[in-house]
């Protein structure tokens, strides 16, 4: 009898068929486990598949008596308490570093899309602007990529791999994160210091409570009205109001966002702003990013079930 695991979270059939070639799946497809399945079938659930940014907090827990492991579809586990986890004996399982690569892509579209407005020079050329020779202020030149500061928020897998991009570009690179490292890059002692210095923040921090709207009015006001900020990390690391606020009145010049605070994001005060240039969340959504995190959740699961240690076990609670 294969063994089963509960799908906490909404996923598309296709990313669980790995999945379901080893294990039972239980699939909630999003709703609340209770309404799904009974009380009965959640109490011999020891394993669950969810997104990282799905809440999962001690009353959902309370659930499933059993559970032993949590094992999360991507590097977040944002959404798992780790504190209740742990005093369970719940393992947290996650897939450090397998979309790292498509996210700084991510990162370096969205900024080279908003910084070198390429939205607003496609609307130009499809409008006739450019063919009828219209003068648009919009058009007019921007600052290039070499020697252009940009300052990274977070030096983990995907702000290694962010920054080696921006290298390529001949930028100037500088990083905050709570750990200095030996690299190449200068070092900022906080993150005011680092958005005085660059002209361009790349948000590539691990979401949580210490980080939450750690992106503020203050923060924006540093970065400046030549000033862009870039998002792939979570959309809770930014105050979005304060966002919203500065790229109207112009105290940053754009904004590149693939993560917003509500998820998915519908059409408001920020998405009408034509200063911002957006995408679904699609940071680590590649062919290649998916099959490495498939694969370290079949490891974490496998491990699981054999009675063994998770290979890509969250350490810190």
């Amino acid at each position: 009898m294969a063994d089963k695991v509960l799908i906490y979270s909404r996923f598309p059939k296709t990313m669980m068929a790995r999945f379901a070639e080893r294990f039972e799946l239980l699939d909630t497809g999003g709703k609340p486990a209770g309404e799904v399945f009974s009380a009965e079938e959640l109490s011999g659930i020891r394993a669950m598949l969810t997104a990282g940014g799905s809440p999962l907090g001690a009353e959902a827990m309370d659930l499933f008596p059993r559970l032993g492991a949590i094992v999360c579809y991507g590097t977040g586990y944002d959404g798992v308490d780790l504190t209740v986890a742990a005093a369970r004996n719940i393992a947290v399982g996650h897939s450090p570093g397998a979309n790292a690569a498509s996210v700084a892509d991510i990162a370096m579209t969205l900024m080279l899309a908003t910084t070198r407005r390429i939205l607003v020079a496609d609307q130009y050329v499809r409008s006739g602007d450019w063919a009828g020779s219209k003068q648009s202020p919009m058009m007019r030149p921007q600052a290039g990529m070499p020697g252009r500061r940009i300052g990274i928020y977070g030096m983990g897998e995907i702000g290694r791999k962010i920054a080696a991009r921006c290298a390529a570009f001949e930028s100037e690179i500088g990083y905050f994160s709570r750990t200095k490292y030996d690299l190449p890059y200068q070092y900022f002692p906080t993150l005011e210091a680092l958005a005085d210095w660059c002209s361009v923040l790349m948000i590539a921090v691990r979401a949580g409570a210490d980080t939450q709207h750690v992106v503020n009015a203050d923060i924006l006001k540093r970065l400046g009205a030549d000033g862009y900020v870039v998002n792939i990390s979570r959309g809770s690391v930014i105050d979005e109001k304060a966002l919203v606020a500065a790229l109207t009145d112009k105290t940053v010049a754009g904004a590149g966002l693939d993560v917003f605070e509500k998820e998915p994001h519908a059409p408001d005060t920020l998405t009408a702003l034509p200063n911002v240039v957006f995408a679904p969340h699609i940071g680590g959504h590649t062919l290649e990013s998916h099959v490495a995190m498939q694969n370290c959740v079949l490891a974490n699961l496998t491990a699981f079930f054999e009675g063994k240690p998770l290979p890509y076990e969250v350490k810190s609670a």
